[in-house]
């Protein structure tokens, strides 16, 4: 779509080269077999080493442990294209870079840096992040989890529930409560006695990704898997997800770019009454409106980004963000089904594949609400979370 802030003129040479590779892998890869994978249900396992080739697993790490060194802004870009695609496959990228490998990197151990994170960045091993479960979504305090100690090592009990790559992953991050209720986090992995995963079938969003359950009986984790900086408890596991919750801000606006590209194209194609759709007062207000938002976020995340970079952004910017991206996305992607008409519904055009998963996107990594409530805490200093 237009530039028409000349963002373009803000990005470095490296973001660009990084965007645009990542545009094409999508373009090339991806765009011509979603929607099958979509209808099928099932994840692209294959471009799973396709995306560890464009070198975009745990990017904004060190090269020294396996990533880029890449700006914040460089992510962002690369996860705005990846859900230019799908929101499933940029679901796999921020699972594995923001609530995997960063944990690893900000709380392991030496030793745990250098056995798991190169093999990530290389798409070698996967992993999931086990921190929601059947009973504990907004309220992660709540969990249930518990982890007690024993000779050598730890015993997880618990189940976790939505979990992002869980029956396809070599490790899970799993946060639990320890005997003394704090959260600490661990790197459990799946072959370890215990440890089992279901698939989430008959879901009607984020269809071309992997959801799971993953049960802990009884399940043996050696003390070198416990991440030990994460004895500062349950922020730990939020700073994770803050890391999340920016990525997926651009990934929003990549499906919202998709949905508004696709609902220009139709409406100047598209003749009715003797002329293009797009000549009508009411169709040209929608497509103003998708452009004005879109222009906005894309602004917006930018300096998000450059934040972020300079480690000025905190929780609460991250929250507006994520918050913005997602509730406008939404927005014009029900308008772009809308402009299309009966079109609008078949996977042929894409918008609706956008549109339900959207719904997911709106809601995970903590809903609308919570976003408002992180939000209203901080500009009046009451907390309407109990």
């Amino acid at each position: 779509m237009e530039d028409l802030l000349l963002l373009d003129e803000h990005f470095s040479v490296e973001e660009k080269l990084i965007r645009d590779s990542v545009r094409r892998f999508v373009d090339d890869k991806v765009l011509p077999n979603i929607a099958s994978h979509y209808e099928k249900g099932e994840f692209p396992l294959a471009l799973i080493k396709e995306v560890a080739k464009l070198g975009v697993l745990g990017m904004a790490l060190p090269q020294s442990v396996g990533g880029l060194g890449a700006s914040q802004v460089a992510y962002g870009l690369v996860c705005q294209e990846l859900e230019r695609g799908d929101s499933g496959l940029r679901s796999f990228v921020s699972v594995q870079s923001s609530l995997c490998m960063t944990p690893i990197f900000a709380y392991g151990s030496e030793a745990q840096k250098k056995r798991f994170l190169p093999q990530m960045a290389q798409g070698n091993c996967i992993g999931c992040f086990g921190l929601t479960e059947p009973d504990s979504g907004s309220d992660p305090a709540s969990l249930k989890t518990k982890a007690t100690k024993v000779n050598g090592g730890w015993r997880l009990n618990g189940a976790k529930m939505w979990i992002t790559n869980a029956t396809i992953a070599d490790i899970a991050i799993i946060w639990a409560k320890d005997d003394a209720d704090n959260v600490r986090g661990f790197i459990v992995e799946k072959d370890f006695q215990g440890f089992k995963t279901n698939e989430i079938k008959h879901k009607l969003s984020l269809r071309a990704s992997i959801t799971g359950e993953i049960v802990l009986e009884d399940c043996f984790v050696p003390e070198d898997n416990l991440l030990p900086g994460t004895h500062i408890g349950l922020v730990a596991a939020l700073s994770c997800l803050t890391k999340a919750r920016y990525g997926i801000a651009w990934g929003a606006l990549g499906a919202a770019m998709a949905c508004y590209d696709i609902a220009l194209s139709y409406a100047k194609e598209r003749i009715q009454f003797g002329k293009p759709i797009a000549s009508f007062q009411l169709i040209q207000a929608d497509l103003v409106n998708m452009f004005t938002e879109i222009t906005k976020t894309q602004s917006f995340n930018l300096h998000v980004g450059r934040l972020m970079d300079d480690d000025k952004a905190d929780y609460v910017l991250v929250s507006m963000a994520k918050m913005n991206a997602c509730k406008e996305a939404l927005k014009i992607a029900r308008m772009a089904r809308n402009i299309l008409g009966a079109n609008g519904i078949s996977l042929e055009y894409h918008v609706i594949r956008h549109m339900n998963n959207l719904e997911s996107v709106f809601t995970y990594e903590g809903t609308d609400n919570m976003h408002h409530l992180i939000i209203g805490r901080h500009i009046t200093g009451l907390n309407a979370f109990a």
